[in-house]
């Protein structure tokens, strides 16, 4: 009785023991910050795609009702940075296994919502670009751990990715900066370059993001599936894990599929992390292991610190997407009243 009680405690009785990382503490640093840095570029870019949609929106009402949020959102300053670090921590402190599953239920869930989007894609993508911050992290660091895995000068390889990152991210950040305070100018006056470019060339951002998300997460899949099989020591220990993964995700998903239907969009995005993420956190304490456990704890605290502060960009993909089923509304009661008099007049 006294050993089945200790098989179920963590293999360290000091809660240090279940932060235990699977390599050097340096390398996962670093994938967290690639991570972090792969997020804060998605936001900064759809922040400027949303910005030059709202300027190309010919309702000047509509457009001053939403600035003032996203200036806020960029705006952030110390929060923001705090925010940044804390998502490093969460993206280092999480092990390969448990960012691997994390990847796997965001591409089932992703390409599920797809085909049952229907004519809404449009809306899906930027809702799902929104969503998708700690799964990309979690895509970034588990891609980057299964392809420096083995190199004799693994911290260093990570070190020149974590700067380049860091450089891309600064300098998305620098664009969103820019457009948010000078692209009303410079673009009536027409003497800057990145303004002009985003005027003649900003419809292509959406795609762009949506290419390199569907590329980075292909790797990634190809990187979860070896990095969980490496846990594996048969095929009939595999088949074991991968079944109720399989079965549980496919119910989830379409459960939260009409839960999207029948919420407002923030607060569907919310209900969907605690029911997928809980479903994780059973699913680990099937067949996983005690720092499986913690880890989605601590996947937990990266979407919440990934998604509280973008509550604006899902508010403003939903309040779109009304405004245009309205538009579409008001076109049709239009088109009613004169489709009538021509059968009259016939």
């Amino acid at each position: 009785m006294l050993s089945f009680i200790t098989s179920l405690l963590p293999t360290s009785y000091l809660p240090l023991g279940w932060f235990t990382l699977d390599t050097n503490p340096l390398n996962h640093l670093l994938q967290g910050l690639v991570g972090a840095c792969g997020i804060s570029v998605l936001c900064s870019l759809l922040r400027v795609h949303l910005l030059l949609e709202e300027e190309s929106c010919g309702d000047k009402d509509v457009s001053n009702q939403r600035t003032p949020s996203h200036q806020r959102g960029t705006k952030r300053g110390f929060a923001g940075m705090l925010q940044f670090f804390f998502v490093t921590g969460m993206l280092a402190i999480v092990g390969s296994r448990v960012a691997s599953l994390v990847v796997l239920e965001f591409c089932l869930r992703a390409v599920s919502g797809w085909v049952t989007a229907g004519p809404e894609s449009g809306r899906f993508l930027q809702q799902l670009l929104v969503q998708s911050q700690f799964s990309l992290g979690c895509a970034l660091s588990c891609s980057l751990h299964f392809l420096h895995e083995g190199a004799s000068q693994r911290w260093l390889c990570l070190l020149l990715a974590a700067a380049l990152s860091w450089f891309l991210a600064r300098q998305a950040t620098r664009l969103l900066h820019h457009v948010t305070a000078l692209y009303k100018l410079h673009t009536s006056q027409k003497y800057c370059g990145i303004c002009i470019s985003l005027l003649t060339s900003g419809c292509r951002l959406l795609p762009m993001l949506c290419r390199t998300l569907f590329i980075t997460f292909s790797v990634a899949v190809i990187a979860a599936v070896s990095i969980i099989n490496q846990h594996f020591l048969s095929a009939t220990e595999a088949l074991r894990f991968w079944t109720p993964l399989t079965i549980c995700y496919t119910l989830l998903v379409v459960y939260m599929q009409e839960e999207q239907h029948r919420l407002p969009g923030s607060q569907a995005v919310l209900n969907t992390v605690v029911v997928r993420l809980g479903g994780l956190m059973v699913l680990m304490l099937t067949v996983g292991r005690w720092t499986d456990v913690l880890h989605i704890l601590m996947c937990f605290l990266g979407e919440a610190s990934c998604l509280i502060p973008t509550k604006d960009l899902l508010d403003a993909t939903s309040s779109r997407d009304e405004e245009d089923y309205t538009d579409n509304v008001k076109r049709e009661r239009r088109r009613r009243p004169r489709a009538q008099e021509k059968e009259h007049q016939r």
